[in-house]
């Protein structure tokens, strides 16, 4: 409870500087406290703009190192892919220059037998078409190859061109008989072919024919020989005939040179990240130091002002609280009312403050 009140206009008049001070320091508590929550945001801004340059920085050094190392990287790939190329292009050469040297007499025999085939058969006036594989292979077959053909011949002829001249005839005029009479024209055509070649050629030149079928086989022996040597020295891990040898010191060369830039690069990415980048930060941060450093003692200053403000603020808070509050509770502690109360004790209409308020409210009222 406060001083009895002897002078109730000084009073509020005292009542009414207290509350506008109060006033004026809450809203310049107010103002402070934006302005410390304004610098505040704004060093978080700086200090993450920082952040964010140290970490753009550092990544695009890092990727600039590894971009470096990668190129010569490449270029060693493709040093490695053009000589790997070279490499099995001499070794097929090789290949095939060994396959040449060690099937060339038997290759020699098969011309040797060519020949013979050819003069036996123009000394004795037989056909050239009768040393075809398609002759024998009707004929005198002396292969699975051969066997196959004359299967596939007989196929063509008495089943496939029978059954397709039956299936263009419409439908309308087709009839069961038709197909025994294009059997019966085909057989007639085709074997009566068979039988005149061969009773003209084959039996009339059958021991040529039997000496050239001895010919082919002898010549089929030495394709199968052939074909076993190819297969024997493509599968051959022996590359030691090939002289490769320089082409595998280049590979081992050049092996050696990638591996030495992946761990220079290793080198360099681990001192990167473990010197560089710390310089790089320390260098950014130097350079933004003194904004951040300006802005840092802007904040405190503002806070301390703040801190200051609110002090003051709350000491004139419990001033109107302990000096009028009790007199004139929280409804009458604002200046304007203040003023009205003061005017009506001036004007004498009450003689005290209870009955300064109770005329304030008949009024309102009114």
């Amino acid at each position: 409870m406060g001083p009895e009140i002897t002078n109730y206009s000084a009073f509020l008049s005292e009542a009414i500087k207290a509350v506008e001070e109060l006033n004026r320091s809450k809203k310049a508590c107010e103002e402070l406290a934006a302005e410390e929550r304004r610098t505040e945001l704004e060093l978080e801004k700086q200090r993450q703009g920082i952040t964010d340059t140290i970490n753009q920085t550092v990544r695009k050094r890092r990727e600039d190192i590894s971009a470096s190392y990668d190129k010569e990287i490449k270029a060693g790939q493709e040093r490695l892919k053009k000589i790997r190329a070279k490499r099995e292009k001499a070794k097929n050469q090789g290949i095939k220059e060994r396959i040449a040297e060690e099937t060339e007499a038997l290759r020699e025999h098969n011309q040797e037998l060519a020949t013979k085939l050819k003069t036996l058969f123009k000394q004795n006036r037989v056909p050239g078409f009768c040393k075809t594989t398609w002759f024998y292979a009707m004929y005198m077959p002396g292969s699975i190859k051969e066997l196959g053909l004359l299967l596939f011949s007989f196929s063509i002829c008495f089943l496939a061109v029978p059954c397709g001249t039956y299936w263009l005839i419409p439908e309308t005029s087709r009839k069961s008989w038709m197909l025994i009479a294009i059997y019966l024209i085909v057989i007639l055509i085709f074997g009566g072919l068979y039988v005149a070649v061969s009773n003209k050629i084959k039996v009339r030149h059958l021991e040529v024919l039997k000496q050239g079928k001895e010919i082919r086989s002898l010549i089929r022996s030495n394709n199968r020989k052939i074909r076993v040597i190819t297969v024997s020295i493509r599968k051959d891990r022996n590359e030691s005939l090939y002289n490769l040898e320089k082409y595998d010191d280049e590979i081992s060369q050049i092996e050696q040179e990638l591996q030495q830039i992946s761990s220079q690069k290793s080198e360099a990415l681990n001192t990167f990240n473990t010197v560089t980048k710390t310089i790089i930060s320390d260098e950014i941060i130097n350079n933004n130091r003194d904004r951040i450093q300006a802005l840092e003692e802007e904040h405190t200053r503002i806070e301390s002002r703040l801190k200051e403000a609110q002090i003051h603020a709350k000491e004139q808070a419990l001033l109107v609280t302990n000096q009028y509050e009790t007199y004139l509770g929280k409804e009458f502690l604002q200046p304007d009312r203040l003023s009205e109360l003061a005017k009506i004790i001036r004007s004498e209409q009450a003689s005290n403050l209870s009955e300064a308020m109770a005329v304030y409210r008949s009024q309102r009222n009114a």
